[in-house]
């Protein structure tokens, strides 16, 4: 019997526990020691970043950028429905509310040509999601944000290691949010960290991350005691943790490597069935550098995705749909959201299908993905994209 193909796999580098032992011999464990400053050197040093501050997950690393863009009861957030929850609630926890803008039928990214429409004298940020490792209209997104005064916190989530005209997504709005997820390229088990791209947002970064004290000035000798200074929280994570990630940031050429070959092998195998018009592939612009993240293929119905995922199961393959849109949601409702107010990411949430993709996923096994996807389609499948999938070149 042919073994299971899960969805994600986390790869292991081979230094994970040699560097863990190292934490633990150097007794060193709650944070801010030698791996947590590697990780955040390391980042910071290979993206051109000005200050990493690491964050247990990155929905801390949100809350943190929340924070320091000083959101308030009565103000508003653009980003994209099509988002995990943690962009949300970082904002909805301090009172503001989250202002849900429709996506690009091309890259599942908010659609920057609507965001100047859902500007309000309430809107104070931006919240831009980099779905998949491909990055949102970024020159766009902060042209409108600097005419509008409004701050940008990117949600690269799902971004490290991928770029943007050359600049590391993360690094070009005032703020960025990573994560280390167990789910994610790269990993902590549960990790994240905070990207701040403004020197005038450091000091207060640092603040609000050590539960409000200027405990890290006492540590660099700034101050002789530290002392409550506002709200924060405890949002520094665990060195074993971070001793865990350093080793596989260091393989990151190496892990990215492989998750572009298997990409690759899935568009090159499955192009015939877009060009039958049974399925549509996911669209990289060129001016991007995509870190591989997610394959994902859209079906052109409902039926035939959940039809596929069901059968694709049945095989012992882990394919699964994505998000349900936040607006669509029973907080999203409470905002006076409702069905059909954002019709392209209704449509593409239905029909969209996350295949296996890992560094350690093997031709062979890819290739069982796609003879199954391809025997149930050529039974099964309606037989024409719908519009919200037109294809927008880039």
């Amino acid at each position: 019997m042919e073994s299971n193909i899960p969805l994600n796999k986390p790869f292991i580098t081979g230094n994970e526990l040699e560097y863990i032992a190292s934490a633990i011999a150097e007794v060193k464990l709650a944070g801010d020691g030698r791996f947590t400053r590697g990780c955040a050197r390391l980042l910071e040093e290979q993206f051109g970043i000005q200050k990493v501050l690491m964050t247990p997950s990155c929905t801390a690393a949100l809350e943190m950028a929340a924070m320091l863009c000083d959101l308030r009861a009565g103000d508003e957030v653009i980003m994209p429905s099509f988002n995990f929850v943690s962009t949300a609630n970082a904002v909805a926890r301090l009172g503001a509310r989250p202002v849900f803008v429709d996506i690009r039928p091309d890259t599942l990214n908010l659609n920057e040509s609507l965001i100047e429409n859902a500007i309000t004298e309430r809107t104070k940020a931006i919240m831009p999601v980099h779905y998949a490792g491909v990055a949102c209209d970024m020159d766009e997104i902060m042209a409108i944000a600097k005419k509008h005064k409004l701050y940008v916190i990117e949600d690269a989530a799902q971004g490290v290691n991928a770029f943007y005209k050359g600049r590391a997504l993360g690094t070009i709005g005032q703020l960025g949010a990573y994560s280390f997820h167990d789910t994610k390229n790269y990993i902590a088990g549960e990790g994240g960290a905070l990207c701040i791209n403004s020197e005038d947002m450091i000091e207060r970064a640092e603040i609000i991350r050590e539960k409000g004290t200027n405990r890290s000035k006492f540590f660099r000798g700034e101050v002789d005691k530290y002392t409550w200074v506002e709200i924060g929280s405890s949002y520094i994570p665990s060195e074993i943790a971070c001793a865990f990630l350093l080793a596989q940031l260091e393989a990151m050429g190496e892990i990215t490597a492989r998750r572009r070959s298997a990409y690759h092998f899935y568009r090159i195998n499955l192009t015939p069935l877009q060009e039958r018009g049974l399925l549509t592939l996911p669209h990289l612009p060129r001016h991007l550098k995509s870190n591989f993240h997610i394959f994902y293929i859209l079906l052109n119905d409902d039926a035939t995705r959940d039809g596929l995922m069901r059968h694709l199961k049945s095989q012992g393959i882990q394919a699964v749909f994505h998000y349900v849109p936040l607006h669509s949601s029973p907080m999203g409702q409470s905002f006076g959201y409702k069905a059909d107010d954002l019709p392209v990411t209704e449509s593409l949430s239905a029909r969209l299908l996350r295949l296996p993709l890992f560094a350690d996923i093997t031709e062979e096994e890819q290739m069982r993905v796609i003879t199954c996807l391809s025997d149930y389609l050529e039974h099964n499948a309606s037989g024409k994209p719908q519009p919200a999938a037109v294809r927008q070149e880039g």
